[in-house]
């Protein structure tokens, strides 16, 4: 709003020096004495018109500057009036061009300016405005002082036109880069939801899966099959929950910058969490092993908190996943300044079990650890066991 108060102040403020510089014109040729009454009349009422016109046009000299300017430049090239409004169009004009058109548009107006000012240093003395800084002694004098004129006069608007090119310019490039961080920030937000996907819903699902084929071996016993039927529902369940809030939040207009109102998104998982993660594994038969030695496990960042827990659950669904039956030990140590160690070793199968998507899982891993600047290594460390040992920073709290 303020923007366009000021560029309507600045339209009727140079409409108004156009009509002004006219019209004290024409009245100056008008009263020269010992001129031809008749001819400077008429010369006078033409350049008035003129001026008028093109002082009219300065209103859309943003919107066509190249057109605003030719046709201010009609009075003082050829009439007897000023070169105020061409002037005024030559800053908008050097707003928007650069390079060779700016350049020319300078020059000319230049030239239209000193042959301006030169006609009215000619002029009776006492009515010469010119004449007050531009000597007229001599022909030589009159041209230096007429030349110095119009570039200054031709500077004025020139400088005003750079900066303001300059400045547009910059809030281009700002726009860009703001543009540039927003589109990466939603492509990075698409790669958390990708790995939030896999990691919550490929965990679930592979608890389903197996206790699915637990309710189909123990369906002739009926306590067994109903204990496991209702661990299927409960899991299925949870699936569809977390199916739902992921969705929620794919169908909002944005990743990185989501309208307020919209779909809640679902609680991160933190360390005192990890515990459950357990007593999940383990009722889908997992046998593990636990050890969790943490210091101050409340006071964990929560970035770091829902990392090692995403890493834990998709290592024991690797486990579940590739080796069923297989033992695992799981070991959460760690604290703030030393940092959090996480380890997974669990017996390799006799025959290794193919899986759907095998290796997508350890990426998003290794994609969390590397945000956090941790590190990873996975893989068999002899013939017969697999070890995942992550580490991630805990920074100590500050004194």
């Amino acid at each position: 709003m303020g923007r366009s108060v000021l560029r309507v102040l600045y339209t009727v403020l140079a409409v108004a020096a156009g009509v002004l510089s006219s019209t004290v014109n024409v009245s100056l040729d008008s009263a020269i004495p010992g001129s031809d009454a008749t001819n400077t009349t008429v010369l006078g009422m033409l350049g008035w018109l003129a001026g008028i016109g093109a002082a009219v046009m300065l209103v859309w000299r943003h919107r066509w500057p190249l057109l605003v300017t030719g046709i201010a430049l009609v009075p003082p090239v050829l009439l007897t009036g000023d070169s105020m409004a061409a002037l005024i169009a030559l800053a908008a004009l050097t707003a928007r061009y650069v390079g060779w058109w700016r350049w020319s548009a300078a020059t000319v107006v230049a030239a239209a300016t000193g042959l301006a000012v030169w006609r009215d240093a000619g002029r009776h003395p006492q009515l010469s405005i010119a004449e007050a800084w531009v000597p007229t002694g001599t022909t030589a004098g009159k041209l230096a002082g007429v030349v110095v004129t119009a570039l200054l006069f031709t500077a004025v608007p020139l400088t005003v036109g750079i900066v303001r090119h300059s400045l547009a310019e910059t809030r281009r490039r700002i726009a860009e880069q703001e543009a540039l961080r927003d589109q990466v920030a939603r492509r990075e937000e698409q790669a958390r939801i990708a790995r939030e996907m896999h990691d919550v819903l490929g965990h679930r699902l592979s608890l389903l899966s197996l206790q699915a084929g637990a309710l189909e071996v123990t369906a002739a016993a009926t306590p067994g099959a109903a204990e496991a039927a209702k661990t299927v529902r409960t899991t299925a369940r949870q699936s569809l929950d977390d199916l739902r809030q992921v969705i929620g939040v794919l169908r909002t207009t944005g990743f990185a910058d989501r309208a307020p109102g919209g779909p809640a998104e679902p609680p991160q998982p933190t360390l005192s969490d990890i515990p459950g993660l357990i007593t999940g594994a383990r009722q889908a038969g997992l046998a593990i092993n636990v050890t969790v030695l943490l210091d101050q496990a409340s006071a964990a960042p929560a970035p770091l908190g829902t990392a090692a827990y995403r890493i834990l659950q998709e290592a024991l669904t690797n486990v579940l996943r590739h080796a069923p039956g297989a033992p695992a030990e799981v070991s959460v140590r760690g604290g703030p300044g030393a940092g959090l160690t996480l380890e997974v070793v669990n017996a390799l199968p006799p025959h290794p079990v193919p899986s759907p998507g095998s290796g997508t899982g350890l990426t998003g891993v290794n994609e969390r650890i590397s945000v956090l600047g941790g590190t990873l290594t996975a893989g068999p460390a002899d013939d017969r066991t697999f070890v995942l040992r992550a580490w991630l920073p805990w920074a100590a709290p500050a004194p």
